[in-house]
């Protein structure tokens, strides 16, 4: 595995995991959820590399990947332009993409605004959360005032990655220890106080102005040639969308779905093995 750094078409620097970058003519993109980073992929980006040209980017705003500057934000489509810039940069001519929950968004619309490009696609809990039907004039009220808040708000600091840690298992106690101690030292940063503190923008931390739509997703979704499977993990709570969740599926034109037993939401960081022989058998050859 290396890291690098390259800039984007859309301005911005990313950094990038990349595994086996001498192999073949098939890449493997993996796009990470919400306040999460690229090495939470890394236990199942290990086994794909066996086989397929793996990267996995920071998204922007996360990890160590630049932020959006002065009065910027991170409105959803800008990952989906990032994306489409980073499949450009780096990727071989037969390339397949997985994201999860919000990487899975902005997997399944760049798949659908560019449809022949791509071969596979892997959406990890990835359709989307329940409908929000708060009313739009309202959210941009509060997401304006948000914007102040955000900017003088100073993130916990943490002593040790140790301390950090226990605090991602504190949230998720399906998390292994050891990855956590990992994703604590990737994902922090030593500030000049001597504390540690997540990388991720304290903007990630405001509601945005747009709830999601699920007939835009929708419209994307249709738009999507390729073979894609949907993954979910037996004990998340996204299986209580039930009927939803498979109205959702019923959009894409050949999608197949599995569960993925004692894996939650997350479920690179839950059962990262038995993910990559799912998603290697569903890649095929």
């Amino acid at each position: 595995m290396k890291q690098r750094d390259l800039e984007l078409d859309t301005g911005l620097r990313a950094h990038l995991l990349e595994w086996d970058a001498a192999r073949g003519d098939r890449t493997v993109i993996l796009v990470h959820g919400f306040l999460d980073l690229a090495w939470s992929f890394r236990p199942t980006a290990e086994r794909l590399a066996e086989r397929f040209h793996v990267v996995a980017p920071d998204m922007r705003g996360h990890g160590d990947s630049a932020r959006v500057g002065a009065g910027g934000y991170y409105h959803f489509m800008d990952y989906v332009a990032d994306l489409a810039s980073l499949v450009e940069l780096v990727a071989r001519p037969r390339v397949a993409l997985v994201g999860h929950s919000m990487g899975g968004s902005i997997v399944s619309y760049t798949a659908g605004a560019f449809p022949g490009r791509f071969e596979r696609v892997a959406l990890l809990e990835g359709l989307g959360p329940p409908v929000d039907d708060g009313a739009i004039p309202e959210r941009v009220a509060h997401w304006t005032a948000a914007w102040k808040r955000a900017r003088a708000r100073s993130p916990r600091g943490y002593d040790s990655i140790k301390e950090a840690a226990e605090r991602l298992l504190s949230n998720d106690p399906l998390l292994d220890r050891g990855l956590a101690l990992e994703l604590a030292e990737h994902g922090t940063r030593l500030d000049d106080d001597e504390r540690r503190r997540f990388k991720h923008d304290p903007l990630h931390l405001t509601r945005g102005p747009y709830p999601f739509r699920v007939d835009v997703a929708e419209s994307f979704w249709r738009r999507i040639p390729c073979p894609v499977l949907l993954v979910d993990g037996t004990e998340s709570s996204f299986a209580a969308m039930g009927a939803e969740a498979e109205r959702r599926a019923a959009c894409f034109q050949d999608a197949r779905r599995v569960e993925i037993s004692g894996a939650g939401h997350m479920i690179q960081r839950h059962q990262p093995l038995r993910l990559a022989e799912v998603l290697l058998d569903f890649l095929g050859d």
